[in-house]
């Protein structure tokens, strides 16, 4: 979970403050994760399915020199055994999933 402030002046988000970022395990894709999501999210506007979104979302960390992999699937197990498969929206630096 992603703690911090948002500014929202009605029609935008003009900032986004991370707190605490000490306590996440990848706090610099994190935030360039955040960054690039208000970015996607401001240009755009609202209103929009979240396919557009991502694709936006993807768009931006590519640019940004990450790694970046789409609807990647994932085996998901239960007291070592696999119980099912999981695809993640997008996948950043084969360490961080985004939903």
């Amino acid at each position: 979970m992603v703690t911090g402030i948002i500014k929202y002046n009605g029609t935008r988000i003009t900032q986004i403050k991370m707190m605490n970022a000490d306590n996440y395990n990848y706090p610099d894709i994190a935030e360039k994760i955040i960054n690039a999501f208000f970015k996607g999210h401001n240009t755009l506007g609202y209103g929009f399915l979240e396919k557009v979104y991502e694709n936006a979302l993807l768009i931006d960390l590519v640019e940004m020199g990450l790694f970046v992999g789409k609807q990647k699937q994932i085996k998901v197990y239960y007291e070592g055994k696999e119980v099912g498969e999981y695809f993640a929206d997008l996948t950043v630096e084969k360490c961080v999933i985004v939903e």
